[in-house]
């Protein structure tokens, strides 16, 4: 029996939870499934949104499954803070970058699939895969403000660059550091190789900035033709992360497997995920080489949350992409042949579908399908 951490979190996080449910029950896997506390409500009433028991829960499980999380910048976070909090020097900081980053979780894995029947569909032959670097580049967590006189003194004496800010007071300063590491490069671009490769892609397209940002993208490809020149019967292509935003609205279809860095793989997912239809059709897999936490990537959209609205489909995706990961792969087959099944026969729609079904309607008509 499979031990699954379950974290709803907030918003429509617990209504699109729910609807998994429907259908991994429908499916029959053995499986415990373990409630964990994440989220807004736990960071102002306990200041962490991730509390110390959810991680033991985590520890003690083979994989967790993710509704949706909320997240405010910092002094709006400060302020909602639960008054005995306050004024103590808590940082809100994402629980889903801080778990991707304890458990090693360094591959986001997005596929984006154009099913037949979708009303929402930019094209009816797109299939997108993206590989992003989970862990390390701008997410990091590296950031000052205000510069301290250290990091200061360091920057100016290292980067004649640093000439073009020193009228600017390091008061007046913000610094988030992009660090790209010659292994967090060498196993996102591996693992996406060993993808196409499995999966029959014909290339693998490196999107990053190397002729502005000459060190960190330099890096980036440089590790790229290294890995390629192991898998001769795939092709890689490079693309700026600008033109390849053009090129994905021209031709999608030309491309399979994507690999970049993290802040350039936020982007494009979201790009390649309304391709498909948009978020309500997004999932994303959250992957170590020991542990994975599975996801639909919207976020957790208060305004419609317990009105069983959504479109879960995002949700029964990610749920597909967990059975792929736990070797359940005739079940994965199955819940996506249903999900394909009930998008095609447009008999159930939600609302972004141009529809009225609910969301729990949408996931039941899922379990009737397989």
């Amino acid at each position: 029996m499979y031990r699954i951490a379950w974290l709803p979190g907030d918003g429509i996080g617990k209504d699109v939870l729910h609807a998994a449910r429907v259908v991994l029950d429908a499916l029959k896997l053995d499986a415990q499934y373990i409630p964990a506390d994440i989220g807004w409500e736990f960071w102002c009433n306990e200041g962490d949104a991730l509390p110390p028991r959810t991680i033991e829960i985590l520890r003690a499980s083979h994989c967790a499954f993710f509704g949706a999380i909320t997240s405010k910048p910092k002094e709006e976070a400060e302020a909602e803070l639960a008054p005995h909090l306050r004024g103590k020097g808590l940082v809100y900081r994402s629980p889903i970058v801080r778990l991707r980053q304890m458990f090693d979780l360094y591959v986001n894995l997005r596929p984006c699939k154009a099913y037949r029947g979708n009303p929402l569909n930019y094209r009816d032959d797109i299939h997108l895969v993206v590989f992003r670097e989970n862990t390390e580049d701008l997410y990091a967590g590296v950031e000052f403000f205000p510069l301290s006189d250290n990091v200061r003194r360091a920057l100016d004496e290292s980067s004649s660059a640093m000439r073009a800010f020193q009228n600017v007071s390091s008061n007046e300063m913000a610094m988030t550091a992009r660090i790209i590491t010659q292994r967090g490069a060498e196993r996102i671009i591996r693992r996406a190789f060993e993808y196409a490769q499995r999966h029959h892609f014909p290339t693998v397209t490196l999107v990053e900035k190397p002729n502005v940002l000459r060190e960190t993208s330099g890096l980036m490809t440089r590790v790229a033709r290294a890995v390629a020149r192991d898998f001769p019967r795939i092709e890689l292509w490079e693309a700026n992360i600008d033109a390849m935003m053009m090129w994905l609205l021209k031709n999608p279809q030309q491309y399979g497997v994507l690999v970049t860095s993290n802040l350039f793989g936020d982007i494009l997912s979201d790009l390649c995920a309304q391709l498909v239809g948009g978020l309500g059709f997004a999932a994303s897999g959250n992957i170590g080489d020991t542990f994975a936490i599975f996801e639909p990537t919207h976020g957790s959209a208060p305004k419609y949350a317990g009105q069983n609205k959504v479109n879960p489909i995002a949700t029964l995706l990610a749920a597909k992409l967990m059975l792929d990961w736990l070797g359940e792969t005739a079940l994965a087959t199955r819940l996506e042949n249903a999900i394909a099944t009930v998008i095609a026969e447009g008999k159930v729609r939600t609302y972004d579908m141009g529809g009225t079904n609910t969301t729990l309607e949408m996931a039941e008509a899922v379990a009737r399908a397989l």
